[in-house]
């Protein structure tokens, strides 16, 4: 009997004594749905993946299926440890438990008393997994093992050389992203098998020269994973014909040397080649445009000089990024009726490829020629392929303007044309609604910005900088409510900032400097929340792909093995490979410095620059809302006014540069509440008072922090406070005189003192000295007399000239 419809209300199934598959995958279950089904004695096939089941496994009722053979509660949330009763399910051949939230050493759990056991799958929890599998080698007919993404452990050297009795088919065992490198040897037991079809062992950090003799061993390989390891040496490939292997992946290791020329004849069918970030020198062999199944292929990031491009163009992922590949590129390659993402970034191809013929068939997704020595004007031959997705033309020498055949690219996520030489203005037609990030910097563009970009509403990046684009900040700005970086520096740009920049509440980084705004800063900016967001981090199109050929060979070997799968557990086993072009690389200042922020960083990552404008008036005090801010550039403005005492609540903020205004008052002491400041300026300005006091970050400020603001005194500044002295506040005109920064009466009292000792002093030399008596009264006299002639000549002079 065989039952796939969900439970009903009373559970009605659970008085049968002759059902034996229960498959409720999908539907929404209580965890004392377990308690109760152990009264269905015939049970066979238990299959409850993704479920939503929540909580602990209880240790009564499913424990009771003494002839339970299949179980799959993969997908759901389930956490803490297996129960112990587990281990009386002895008739158990397959179990999956994977992408839970499981716990504890499964050393010291119940899976080591399951010794039928064909099929066990751990992956995607929080298992501690020994590497030696010292716990299942008692395991004669374990066959299929799979633990991605948990946390691995060592075992002393003692269970080192364990002969295990299992032969595994399909080998799965990466450690978690989160997890600290081990830093090991490759696990000694897979010495001792030689009938595997699936290895895995990526993440790992798996020491020691490349395992030749893992191919050697099994000779029936099909799928071998070795990615982000450190093995080193050469590539050595055993003299033997490997015509079941369909994938191979080696990439992120430390191997050096020449690619084997022979890799096609002792691999004549593989379908996905990955060989990227090692230091692999010399030619790509041109054989591997012979296999006509290799539709992957990934050599970037290494050494490679040399190659045939024109052989390679059965493929329909090529990537050849950051090499030393040089040459001009043949016109077939891009007129290849496979070829999807073509990535040749980082090389030193060059010529012009502006009028290539293209195939009527091709259908792009991905062109990525960045970072080479291209000439002429930018290549339209692409722009009426229908999945073009991801363009990056930058860093060539690309001239002419951006051409209006570009605005046919109705469907490009991502268009990257920075650091070439192209000018012109922008399109107006040119506005791809699905258009997410968008690099035109350090060209020489310029005009207003009209319409371009009004339609593409999912814009996350928007990045213009080192141009010389004209006119005021297009208010229609702010309706692209998805926008996350906004970089506008160094431009043309006039008039005020738009207040309905304040509408993107997605907004982190605004970055607006060197350029003539004016006006007063808006204060509704103040608003802005800078929430974490990773939709700024990787740019254009994010796809991934799995590999079929690896689902299909691994249930065709469950099936000689083990007879048919009762449940979905072999979709688990798929192999994904993430395929997003490019992650993001947004440049801006904090710290005084210029930093390229990407990854993780950069999802965190928020900031103001708004200096090296017109910008006048008071800093608005709701500035100090933006608690959750890490840097802030007001810098060379003309803001008047005092710092509001209110900045005490960014607490998060690391660059805070308020240098080179006419800012008065005195400096907030309450500054000192921040503790994660890193960078901090008030230099240029007006401002007087005591510094703030030396305690906590303050103390790590220098006298540059504060120079150009005569009437500050205090440490670090030269200049000591009187301890009278009280710190002057901003007051308004008609009381300035009583609260000057000068002590009037002190000044009249010191004033007539002075002039009493001065002329004291001139009478006592007089009178002790009669030479210097006698030479004060000759020059008196000589005054006298030239005073005497002067007035006399002057009054005749206006005499005469008054006939």
């Amino acid at each position: 009997m065989l039952l796939r419809s969900p439970p009903t209300v009373n559970g009605t199934f659970f008085n049968s004594s002759t059902l034996e598959e229960l498959h409720l995958d999908r539907t929404p279950l209580l965890i004392n749905f377990l308690q109760n089904i152990g009264a269905l004695p015939a049970l066979k096939v238990l299959s409850v993946a993704e479920c939503d089941l929540h909580g602990t496994l209880p240790a009564q009722g499913w424990c009771e299926l003494k002839n339970l053979k299949q179980l799959d509660l993969s997908g759901n949330n389930l956490g803490g440890s297996l129960p112990d009763c587990l281990g009386n399910l002895s008739s158990l051949q397959l179990l999956d438990v994977s992408n839970n939230q499981f716990t504890g050493n499964i050393a010291f759990g119940p899976l080591t008393n399951l010794i039928s056991l064909e099929f066990l799958s751990l992956s995607n929890n929080l298992f501690e997994v020994p590497t030696s599998m010292k716990p299942f080698m008692n395991h004669s007919s374990l066959k299929f093992f799979s633990s991605e993404n948990n946390r691995l452990v060592t075992e002393p050297a003692a269970f080192d050389n364990l002969t295990p009795k299992f032969q595994l088919l399909f080998f799965r065992l990466s450690s978690s992203p989160t997890s600290e490198a081990l830093n090991v040897e490759i696990p000694d037991f897979l010495y001792y098998q030689y009938d595997l079809r699936v290895l895995d062992l990526s993440h790992n950090n798996i020491t020691g020269m490349f395992p030749s003799w893992l191919l050697k061993n099994n000779t029936r390989m099909e799928q071998l994973y070795l990615s982000e390891n450190s093995f080193v040496g050469t590539l050595q490939l055993q003299d033997h014909l490997y015509p079941n292997m369909t994938a191979l992946d080696i990439s992120n290791n430390n191997m050096h040397g020449q690619i084997p020329k022979d890799i096609c004849l002792i691999f004549p069918n593989l379908e996905n080649l990955w060989m990227a970030k090692n230091g692999f020198t010399g030619c790509i062999p041109s054989c591997l445009g012979n296999i006509s199944s290799l539709g992957v292929l990934d050599l970037s990031n290494n050494q490679l000089s040399t190659v045939k491009l024109e052989l390679l163009t059965t493929t329909w992922f090529l990537k050849l990024s950051n090499n030393n590949l040089s040459g001009q590129i043949p016109t077939s390659l891009f007129n290849s009726s496979t070829l999807q993402f073509l990535y040749l970034s980082g090389n030193n191809f060059w010529g012009q490829i502006s009028d290539f013929p293209l195939n009527a068939w091709n259908n792009w997704v991905v062109l990525d020629l960045s970072h080479n020595q291209f000439l002429g004007m930018l290549p339209t031959w692409f722009v009426n392929s229908t999945t073009l997705g991801a363009i990056d033309l930058s860093k060539n020498h690309f001239i002419g303007p951006i051409p209006r055949d570009f605005c046919k690219l109705d469907q490009v996520e991502y268009l990257d044309l920075s650091e070439n030489n192209l000018s012109g203005y922008i399109p107006s037609c040119f506005s791809p609604p699905p258009l997410t990030h968008v690099h035109l910097s350090k060209n020489r563009l310029s005009g207003p910005l009209t319409y371009g970009f009004f339609n593409s509403s999912y814009l996350v990046t928007m990045d213009l900088r080192d141009n010389s684009f004209t006119g005021s900040i297009p208010n229609w700005i702010g309706n692209h409510s998805s926008l996350s970086v906004l970089l506008l520096r160094a431009n043309h740009f006039d008039g005020e900032l738009p207040v309905q920049l304040c509408l993107l509440e997605q907004l982190s980084i605004l970055d607006v400097s060197q350029n003539q705004l004016s006006g007063p800063l808006p204060s509704c900016l103040g608003n802005l929340t800078f929430k974490k967001s990773s939709h700024k981090v990787f740019a254009g199109l994010v796809a991934a792909f799995g590999s079929s050929s690896l689902e299909w060979s691994t249930e065709k070997a469950y099936y000689e093995a083990m007879g048919p799968l009762l449940v979905d557990s072999m979709n688990n086993l798929g192999k994904y490979i993430l395929l997003n072009f490019t992650e993001e690389v947004i440049e801006f200042t904090t710290k005084n410095m210029y930093y390229g922020y990407t990854g993780k960083v950069l999802s965190y990552m928020n900031g103001i620059d708004l200096s090296n404008n017109n910008f006048v008036g008071a800093i608005p005090p709701e500035f100090g809302n933006l608690s959750e801010i890490l840097s802030l550039n007001l810098s060379h403005n003309n803001l008047t006014g005092s710092i509001p005492p209110i900045f005490s609540n960014l607490k998060q903020i690391e660059s805070l540069d308020l240098s080179y205004n006419n800012l008065n008052g005195v400096i907030p002491p309450q500054l000192i509440e921040i503790t994660s400041l890193e960078v901090f300026s008030v230099a240029h300005n007006n401002l007087s008072g005591r510094t703030p006091e030396r305690k906590y970050q303050f103390g790590t400020f220098d006298a540059n922090c504060y120079e150009g603001n005569p009437f500050l005194c205090g440490p670090p500044l030269r200049n000591n406070c009187s301890e009278e002295a009280v710190p002057s506040q901003s007051v308004p005109n008609d009381k300035q005189g009583d609260d000057s920064f000068l002590d009037m009466e002190f000044f009249y009292i010191s004033f007539g003192v002075c002039y009493t000792i001065v002329v004291m002093t001139i009478a006592t030399v007089l009178y002790i000295n009669p030479y210097w008596r006698r030479r004060w009264l000759y020059f008196i006299e000589d005054c006298i007399d030239t005073c005497y002639y002067f007035v006399v000549a002057s009054f005749r002079k206006f005499s005469n000239f008054r006939r």
